[in-house]
């Protein structure tokens, strides 16, 4: 076994995987034992509609790493077939997954890029701009969707949640996390398209400082990484930037909509906008979770943001049933592909 191969399957662990399963289920159990009601599961009404819009649900999973999927093949120019980027997407997922929230699974997602024959510096060039996108699809939607879903019901009240051991309402951490997305999209952009030398020249400057200068290596060989990147990116045509734009709003609308359907399968009526709406909402609290994937988290911040569309008693069940679609497949997808994707990129017999 190879020093990489055993390095990632040193990320991968048992533990790593096991924990958001423990977490997130531990919580969805307890919400759903506090508020259990068995005459709201009684009163459920399983008609053919209620399995359509499951359907739909788990047909809009499928769009959604679809579209990840056609996205990473335009970014690495299709050195990528659709069998390895299938594998891709789900070990990038698997290592989003058992990470916190608020680190993400890109850190192991340059090195399973760059595994796949993809050289460092275009493998840089599809991580930061799978990034920059994913940002730029959140920045764009979001004022869209608060002047068509009213900014007066965005927001719920008596919601606090901490950041930088200071209390914020809903409101307060989503301006935080949207400004923050702002800030990250300008320095990816500004880094990529307009001046990637001085980007390189900022953050060695940042990295002579004594307290950080045992990193200053690894910030001159990613301020090299950059400039590869901008080479990379700026001689492309405009219909390659409407392609790869077009399919992370094609991924995050699916993504975001499996909610919707869920709730369509066993509740009438409700506010389908409003709902989209504060799932844009929900995204920025998960994003700064501390736990794995957002595991206990997302049960929590679901019933409180989505608990008024749906029955009494029933939300915390839904939540469950909302990561048993989102979440919990790409960890035993991950794991089952994990093993096989090893012997093909180390050519372990």
């Amino acid at each position: 076994m190879t020093d990489g191969s055993s390095k990632i399957i040193e990320f991968f662990t048992f533990k790593r995987v096991i924990l958001p399963i423990i977490i997130g289920i531990g919580v969805a159990s307890y919400l759903v034992y506090r508020s259990f009601d068995i005459k709201v599961f009684q009163n459920i009404q399983w008609a053919y509609t209620t399995f359509l819009w499951l359907f739909v649900a788990l047909c809009l999973m499928f769009v959604r790493d679809l579209g990840y999927m056609y996205r990473i093949r335009l970014l690495t120019d299709k050195k990528l077939s659709w069998r390895r980027s299938f594998q891709v997407i789900m070990l990038w997922e698997f290592a989003s997954s058992i990470t916190p929230g608020v680190v993400g699974g890109s850190a192991i997602a340059f090195f399973i890029v760059n595994k796949e024959g993809i050289n460092m510096g275009k493998t840089t060039a599809v991580v930061l701009v799978t990034s920059l996108l994913d940002e730029l699809f959140y920045i764009l939607f979001v004022p869209i969707v608060i002047l068509l879903a009213g900014y007066q019901n965005l927001f719920i009240e008596g919601a606090n949640f901490a950041l930088f051991n200071t209390k914020f309402g809903s409101m307060g951490i989503f301006f935080i996390g949207y400004i923050f997305m702002i800030i990250l999209a300008l320095i990816i952009f500004g880094g990529i398209f307009i001046n990637p030398r001085g980007f390189k020249w900022v953050i060695i400057k940042i990295f002579k400082f004594k307290w950080l200068r045992k990193w200053l290596g690894g910030a001159i060989k990613t301020g090299d990484q950059i400039i590869t990147t901008s080479r990379e990116m700026k001689g492309k045509p405009f219909s390659f930037w409407i392609k790869a734009y077009l399919s992370t709003i094609f991924s995050w609308t699916a993504r975001f909509g499996v909610v919707n359907f869920l709730i369509l399968a066993f509740v009438t009526g409700g506010d389908h906008l409003l709902i989209y709406a504060r799932q844009l909402v929900m995204w920025v609290i998960l994003l700064i979770s501390p736990t794995p994937g957002g595991s206990g988290v997302a049960e929590f911040v679901f019933a409180d943001f989505l608990g008024e569309f749906i029955t009494l008693g029933l939300a915390p069940a839904l939540a469950l049933l909302w990561r048993l679609f989102s979440f919990y497949p790409y960890l035993f997808i991950g794991a089952i592909i994990l093993p096989g994707w090893i012997k093909r990129v180390y050519k372990i017999k």
